[in-house]
């Protein structure tokens, strides 16, 4: 039955929570109907019996199955974040805020190769590679340009940076200072997922423990500072990129996610102080009703795991969080239009599924960064899906289907049969070390590249209806110059700090980094302030912690 008036507990305390909710996000409507005057419930769900509150529930309510929180969209869309950074800060800079004025809610930075791997552009190491995938950051300077005329109290801002997370986050702190923003106004998500690296990824810089060790000082700092920040996003999206299942990419992102939790409480912090803050990052690909399930299943999961394993007594400490982007996977280069209708796919699952935040592939992304035409395509997909479809006026829409529910709670048995695994063989960070994930993910990529070349995974342009001849598009090419103009910025940013304080703070973060209980966010702020740059910082740390070559 629909808006079902049962006096049961969670139907109560649903109501109430939908009665606290509107008093302060009231919903985008006096009344929801389709196009015909039909009336859109806010919910729609079954008489209300045990078996429904302990597997589905209400939004809002755990086990968060349908949501987290009471009246989902119907009060605010899910935040339309559009990952982007190329060429020097200042370019990147005037796409950011174009894509403001377009409507975008919320900034995400993509940064260059060097940056995401500890070196400044002028190291022998960066060579080519300078602004090619992302932005180059070398020093506050660069931050600065970077948000320049962007108001650090109104858009929050998710960085996709890991190794040197804690770097990064102290020039985002530093640049909210000269904005007179203060520390805890500031919004925003910070990566800082390093397992998924030795996984997947491999933008890494130090073994485990050493990377561990920086994430939960950068847990610590956050929550003594009272910071808004997301201070991890778990993410199981560059899993899902590598090759895995939707099974794996939700199982081993949930252990990476115990593996975070279990080294904050060895560290001595309290599970509600930081569980609250932790975010995940979750792939959208085009199996459109096993994604749904996927997310679903995930929050039920992680609300399980927080509440019965880990006793934490906060709800807000069960509720999973996520970021979605849609699957740079499944793009093709053949015929590139093609890739605008699965971006709509698979951000329509994610929506469906209850994301908080989205970003939308761009249609020439398996070609090169998105020209400034392709990234406004990418964020109305959004605003249509938004605005046109009506999938957001009514919570969990897909909700009760004997189809969505079966699929939510077989990807629930198959993660939780991973996750016992992982467990057996002593928990994430040993599964990496011994290679089981990679083994896992690596396997399944070659099965279904056969399955594609034996045309039995069919990708429409690739390996079936294709053209004799293909159109090539426009591409967004970066300035071969901006290399040298970066080393340029780079040379005169040294020439005018003070280089006696720069080499004492630097030498002070030594220090510390030997003391394997000094918190060293506070080391890595006073640095950045003096305009050391992100490849000084991780050199020292790099001296005293080594770097991880692999298994």
């Amino acid at each position: 039955m629909d808006n079902n008036e049962s006096n049961s507990s969670a139907e109560g305390r649903w109501n109430k929570s939908v009665d606290k909710t509107i008093k302060r996000f009231p919903e985008r409507k006096n009344s929801f109907t389709t196009s015909s005057e039909i009336e859109v419930e806010r919910l729609h769900y079954p008489e209300v019996n045990e078996k429904y509150e302990g597997e589905i529930g209400f939004p809002g309510e755990y086990p968060f199955t349908r949501g987290i929180q009471p009246t989902m969209y119907r009060s605010r869309f899910w935040t339309m974040r559009q990952y982007a950074g190329f060429g020097s800060a200042e370019e990147t800079n005037k796409r950011f805020r174009y894509l403001l004025e377009q409507g975008q809610t919320g900034l995400s930075v993509a940064f260059d190769l060097p940056t995401q791997i500890g070196y400044d552009s002028d190291d022998i190491m960066s060579e080519g590679e300078v602004g090619k995938v992302g932005v180059a950051i070398d020093s506050l300077h660069d931050m600065e340009q970077l948000l320049d005329k962007i108001p650090l109290d109104q858009v929050s801002t998710s960085m996709t940076i890991n190794a040197p997370a804690s770097v990064l986050l102290c020039m985002y702190i530093a640049v909210g200072e000269k904005q007179g923003v203060p520390i805890e106004k500031l919004t925003g998500t910070i990566q800082n997922d390093i397992l998924k690296e030795y996984i997947a990824r491999g933008t890494y810089i130090y073994p485990p423990k050493a990377s561990m060790r920086l994430i939960t000082n950068i847990f610590q700092y956050c929550q003594e500072k009272e910071m808004k920040f997301n201070t991890i996003s778990i993410s199981g999206y560059h899993i899902r990129e590598a090759g895995s299942t939707a099974v794996q990419e939700l199982a081993f992102t949930i252990a990476n996610g115990m593996a975070y939790v279990d080294a904050a409480l060895e560290s001595g912090m309290d599970i509600d102080a930081f569980a609250p803050r932790l975010a995940f990052f979750f792939n959208a690909h085009n199996n459109f009703f096993e994604e749904i399930a996927k997310f679903r299943a995930a929050r039920r999961i992680w609300a399980k795991i927080m509440k019965e394993e880990y006793h934490a007594k906060d709800p807000k400490s069960w509720k999973l969080r996520f970021h979605t982007q849609t699957g740079g996977s499944t793009l093709t280069a053949q015929q590139p239009d093609n890739n605008v209708v699965r971006v709509t796919l698979q951000a329509l699952a994610a929506v469906m599924g209850g994301t908080q935040s989205l970003h939308t592939n761009s249609r020439d992304e398996a070609l090169s960064l998105p020209t400034e035409e392709s990234a406004r395509i990418a964020l109305r997909t959004q605003q249509i899906i938004a605005n046109e479809s009506g999938v957001a006026d009514t919570v969990d829409p897909l909700g009760g289907s004997y189809y969505v529910e079966e699929l939510t709670n077989k990807m629930e048995e198959e993660v939780n049969k991973y996750l016992q695994q992982i467990k057996d063989i002593g928990g994430a960070v040993q599964a990496v070390e011994e290679g089981f994930m990679q083994r896992e993910i690596h396997h399944n990529a070659y099965e279904t590249q056969k399955q594609i070349e034996r045309e039995e995974e069919v990708i429409v342009g690739l390996n079936k209806y294709r053209l004799e001849e293909e159109v090539n598009p426009d591409l967004l090419k970066v300035d071969e110059a901006l290399e040298q103009a970066q080393i340029d910025s780079l040379a005169k940013i040294r020439q005018e700090r003070n280089q006696e304080r720069v080499d004492k703070l630097l030498h002070t973060l030594g220090e510390q980094a030997k003391i394997q209980d000094a918190n060293l966010i506070p080391h890595i702020l006073k640095a950045v302030k003096a305009y050391a740059t992100v490849g000084e910082i991780c050199n020292v740390l790099r001296d005293e912690f080594g770097e991880y070559t692999g298994m």
